[in-house]
């Protein structure tokens, strides 16, 4: 890869990051196999503690992609998984991509209507998923494509006493398993599917340029969008993860999977960066700070990727039980901004570092992060990875460029970027700007930006997202952060709502501390001493909470929809 643009920020790299990585080669399944030649012993996954070695999972993998060979799966297949983080994902996504076929991840907490409208997009044929969604799959009308579901009992995967507590209803899981069988869809259990034989190592593997995974866009309404992306763009993601943390050694690394594993940021962090460095992967199906903390006391991350609440509410119930945090050594947050309020007892209580980071599922999905080290800026997303090129652009001119400092529209290009949308060829061409320089054309993030001076990255706001109101502009976030400021409010999400004399008018919705009443006008007040007039909410609306995706983030699309809505 040539790179043609300036790059200041590369003196503010970390000591030992690379400017550029080498162009990555083979797939993500030689990226496996070579942990379990280099690793065979090594513990490769934890699950409520019990293990699975590199060589075990290698020999998983290599029956499942056989199992998936006789139900007719072939290159280029999508294969749909809706699973929860536990061993059998890490299995399945593996043996999928040995086959050279697609992998489509699915949040399995989706209605059925939302997992529907997906299916019908991708039209997977194959459907790996948690016998808790095998039901919701099953009842599809005929015209959706599912043919083969594979039913994947997660309990299975935990220590034996640990079922035996769970009390499983033994008689009445074969009673449901027999009902499935006379659905229209053939219906295989997970263990039936691994007890082939090892798939013929004859049988060609994918290519660097193959298609590996269609990750979904946040949205489940409207017209679903599937970023395609390769195992070139996978690979080197992974390898502009290690390249970034040159001080984390192979084969002695422990990674907590407390992130979905369907969502690009943890499938990216854990499926295979974690993977490539032959690291003890735990899994944690969902967030529990307890659940967590009675692992960290018997072996602390080293490593661990998370969200700003997952952090703070770790912090907190630590610093309650009295667990050391101590040995956390690089802590990288994302999907929303990272204050210091976070970052300081974070710090103090492991003695590491939390950097912030940014991506999309587009760019597969990191794009930047600051320093694992003191130069780190808070309030900034940091600094472009190897081999990453940025421009910040007009977007109503997106192929020019705005003054340095200026804001404007982030547009990137580097070997993480995606290919296109999933059977979209106009939205594909509508989020590109073609290059002038013989490179790769450009992707439109849809970000406002800020870069200074020594090349770190400050998000302004979403284009999307933004508000207009009597022809300014309103970033959420901005609005957002004043008012959380006032001592009566926890949280609060900023939106705008039609309004016939200004186009759009900014409404705040708050979520207020224990014992607190609404005073709107005395919030109001508040925050116009920090905004200018057209900035202020014309209305504060009082909510319970706020809808967020599981990775915690909050769904702005959601809050308006219940306002317009409600």
């Amino acid at each position: 890869m040539t790179i043609t643009t300036p790059r200041p920020w590369l003196s503010s790299y970390a000591e030992g990051v690379p400017s550029d990585i080498e162009a990555p080669d083979g797939s993500l399944y030689d990226l496996i196999r070579a942990s379990v030649e280099q690793y065979p012993d090594h513990a490769a996954l934890e699950f409520f503690e019990r293990t699975t070695t590199y060589a075990e999972l290698g020999a998983q993998v290599e029956r499942a992609a056989e199992g998936l060979r006789l139900l007719g799966v072939q290159q280029g297949d999508p294969v749909a998984l809706v699973l929860p983080n536990c061993p059998q994902h890490i299995v399945a996504f593996y043996a999928v991509l040995r086959l050279g076929a697609i992998v489509v991840e699915h949040n399995p907490l989706y209605t059925p209507r939302e997992l529907r409208h997906q299916f019908e997009h991708h039209g997977a044929r194959v459907v790996i998923a948690w016998d808790k969604v095998v039901e919701t799959i099953q009842a599809f009308p005929a015209d959706v494509s599912v043919a083969h579901v594979i039913s994947v009992d997660v309990t299975r995967a935990m220590p034996f006493r640990m079922r035996a507590m769970l009390r499983l209803p033994v008689a009445k899981a074969r009673e449901s398993r027999a009902a499935l069988t006379t659905k229209v869809r053939d219906t295989v259990r997970w263990e039936e599917l691994i007890d082939s034989a090892p798939i013929d190592p004859h049988i060609i593997a994918p290519s660097v340029d193959d298609v590996a995974l269609i990750q979904y866009t946040s949205g489940t309404t409207g017209s679903p969008k599937g970023a395609t992306l390769t195992h070139a763009n996978l690979l080197a993601n992974a390898a502009q993860a290690r390249a970034w943390v040159p001080e984390i050694e192979r084969g002695t690394s422990v990674v907590y999977a407390v992130l979905p594993m369907f969502h690009a940021y943890g499938l990216t962090l854990c499926l295979t960066f974690a993977m490539s460095m032959g690291a003890r992967l735990v899994l944690f199906p969902k967030f529990d700070p307890d659940l967590v903390l009675k692992v960290v006391k018997q072996r602390p991350p080293t490593f661990l990727p998370a969200v700003p609440p997952i952090y703070e509410r770790l912090t907190k119930a630590a610093a309650a039980e009295g667990v050391s945090l101590d040995g956390i050594s690089i802590a990288i947050s994302g999907a929303m901004p990272l204050s210091a309020e976070v970052v300081e007892p974070w710090e103090a209580q492991t003695h590491g570092y939390l950097v912030e980071g940014y991506g999309l599922s587009e760019t597969s999905p990191v794009l930047m992060a600051n320093p694992v080290a003191p130069t780190r800026r808070a309030g900034t997303v940091g600094l472009p990875l190897p081999s990453t090129e940025v421009r910040v652009v007009d977007p109503e001119a997106p192929g020019t460029d705005v003054a340095t400092g200026a804001e404007g529209e982030l547009i990137v290009r580097g070997p993480q970027v995606f290919s296109g949308y999933w059977l979209k060829p106009d939205e594909t061409e509508a989020v590109f700007v073609p290059a002038t320089d013989g490179g790769a054309d450009w992707f439109r993030t849809g970000d406002i930006v800020r870069i200074d001076a020594d090349g770190f990255v400050s998000i302004v706001d979403r284009i999307k997202e933004l508000i207009i109101t009597g022809g300014f502009n309103v970033a959420p976030s901005e609005v957002e952060e004043a008012i959380r400021a006032h001592p009566d409010v926890d949280d609060c999400a900023v939106v705008g709502l039609p309004d016939e004399h200004s186009g759009e008018e900014v409404v705040a919705v708050v979520v207020l501390r224990e014992g607190a009443t609404l005073d709107e006008a005395a919030i109001r007040a508040f925050a116009r001493d920090g905004l200018t007039p057209y900035k202020v909410p014309k209305r504060v609306v009082q909510a319970d909470d706020l809808p967020r995706s599981l990775i915690g983030k909050v769904l702005r699309r959601d809050v308006r929809n219940t306002l317009l809505n409600g």
